[in-house]
């Protein structure tokens, strides 16, 4: 699941090759077991190519849109040009030695997003951190990490930020309980400087920051944090992306999805406005 630049793309192209590969299967009432035996394979990988989820092989594509009927040059090499980007190697790979490949998956997503709408109860959100509020971060979870590979991974959520910067940014929502604020990550002018960040960043226009005081109570997310993401791309699904302690969920069934959304309009209900935010922070910071 991934896109963006070129080899920024590759997750989510699979996801729209795999999109595609299931509506020619179904339009020839060709069944999942049949189309794995075309390419000598089982009926489980088919499943799990038109879910996106592995890498194709442009001679296993080439044979599955023979099986289809596809016969037009242009169709078939549009979509074998489509398994190539598919099988580009984003810029995160780079830091595949810092970095799980679970993560790698959400990273993808994450530059693929026409709109990102988070939840955090926990931290400031990772596309929102300063860099000091990073290395405390990252220190707290691996206090025995070596100081290269603790810069390593820094770096990686600061090349991550240039996404809200860059031509194709996303929509970016951001709802942050009041514990996620007040909780400090380092020394106090560390916190000043990351409220002052959070200010700074709320002033793009792409960029909407929401706080949910403690005064507003319980409310309707109190699984904890949550993102949902949706893409520019018709045949895509919203995402909802769930991060644990040593993995993540990626919810994509519709039901599920809707009642997360259903918990993202609750919290924007609560939450302050995006002006209101701004007067909050701004109060929070003369605090520090």
């Amino acid at each position: 699941m991934s896109a963006g630049q070129p080899g920024g793309g590759s997750i989510v192209r699979r996801m729209l090759l795999g999109a595609q590969l299931r509506r020619l299967r179904e339009s020839r009432g060709i069944s999942r077991e049949d189309a794995g035996y075309s390419i000598r394979a089982s009926e489980s990988k088919i499943s799990r190519m038109e879910l996106g989820r592995v890498s194709f092989k442009e001679r296993d594509v080439a044979d599955l849109l023979t099986l289809y009927g596809v016969t037009e040059e242009g169709e078939r090499l549009a979509m074998l040009g489509l398994v190539r980007e598919a099988n580009a190697a984003g810029w995160w790979h780079g830091y595949g030695e810092v970095m799980p490949t679970w993560f790698q998956t959400y990273v993808g997503l994450e530059e693929s997003a026409a709109l990102i709408r988070t939840f955090e109860v926990q931290f400031v959100h990772g596309l929102l951190q300063t860099e000091d509020y990073i290395r405390q971060v990252i220190r707290l979870g691996h206090p025995e990490g070596a100081d290269s590979w603790v810069e390593r991974r820094v770096g990686l959520r600061l090349e991550r930020q240039k996404l809200l910067v860059s031509e194709r940014a996303p929509h970016f929502v951001a709802v942050m309980d009041e514990g996620a604020l007040r909780r400090p990550f380092g020394t106090r002018q560390v916190m000043r400087d990351q409220i002052q960040h959070i200010l700074e960043a709320a002033g793009a226009p792409n960029v909407d920051v929401r706080v949910l005081p403690f005064a507003t109570g319980g409310h309707a997310a109190g699984g904890g944090a949550f993102t949902l993401l949706s893409f520019p791309e018709s045949d895509l699904p919203d995402l909802v992306y769930l991060e644990q302690l040593t993995g993540a969920l990626y919810i994509d069934k519709h039901d599920e999805v809707v009642e997360y959304d259903k918990a993202m309009t609750a919290l924007g209900r609560l939450a302050l406005s995006p002006a209101d935010s701004l007067d909050w922070l701004n109060t929070f910071q003369r605090e520090l």
